[in-house]
């Protein structure tokens, strides 16, 4: 196993252990959190945990729970979620986020702005000094408005690019039926007020940046030995 991928192991088998029987979970998305949903599903299936309702954040998250048998539950079903355990793409020093790498940035940030409490699972590499710096702000538009919101983000400083599909013509389709607009910006001095203004362009149904919802971040590290260790930051 690579060291990203032992981080990743690691934070999700830490976070896994936060899961009590009788909750309802938030499971999150992308490959950190993959690792969470199996040390959970392995839990459930030995008996260690019982009476579970998971509420997905995307397909991918329910086909893992569907395997090992885990009772699912839409999100309209619930009236609280206990505990949502997700990945980020990146995570600054206040804990603010930004997600959709894997496209499901719409129903991930409704589930999480549900929760009780939002736990974060990312290796290492997530860190940053400013949101943006290593990634995109994954945008998600409706199919008939992406050259026009492509517009409005230009106008923003922003540089949307549609997001294609790897071994599949055309361009990536989300869980909801959209669009991915990736726009990297030089900086973002003001996350919130750029959210804010990104969401009211006529066309968009959600952004990547998850500001102020994170309550946890459990944090992979790799010594030069080879000790996987993971550290906890709570949000002030």
């Amino acid at each position: 196993m690579d060291p990203v991928a032992q981080m990743k192991a690691k934070v999700g088998q830490v976070s896994a252990q936060l899961v009590e029987s009788g909750m309802t979970l938030g499971l999150g998305s992308g490959s950190t959190a993959e690792y969470m949903i199996k040390d959970v599903g392995q839990r459930w299936q030995n008996g260690e945990l019982t009476n579970l309702t998971a509420v997905c954040t995307s397909f991918q998250s329910s086909v893992l729970a569907q395997g090992f048998g885990i009772p699912q539950q839409q999100l309209n079903d619930v009236d609280r979620i206990d505990l949502g355990i997700d990945g980020a793409d990146e995570v600054d020093s206040n804990l603010n986020l930004v997600k959709g790498g894997g496209g499901c940035q719409t129903r991930e940030k409704l589930v999480d702005s549900r929760v009780d409490r939002l736990v974060i699972v990312v290796d290492a590499g997530k860190l940053v000094d400013q949101l943006g710096s290593s990634m995109p702000v994954p945008v998600e538009v409706v199919p008939e408005a992406y050259r026009q919101v492509a517009a409005k983000l230009r106008d923003l400083d922003g540089d949307p690019e549609l997001r294609m599909a790897v071994r599949k013509a055309g361009p990536v389709v989300t869980d909801e039926g959209n669009l991915i607009l990736d726009t990297r910006f030089s900086a973002i001095p003001d996350p919130e007020k750029l959210e804010s203004t990104i969401n009211n362009i006529p066309g968009v149904l959600e952004n990547g940046l998850f500001l102020n919802m994170a309550d946890e971040v459990l944090i992979g590290h790799i010594a030069d030995d080879g000790a996987v260790s993971v550290e906890t930051r709570t949000r002030k």
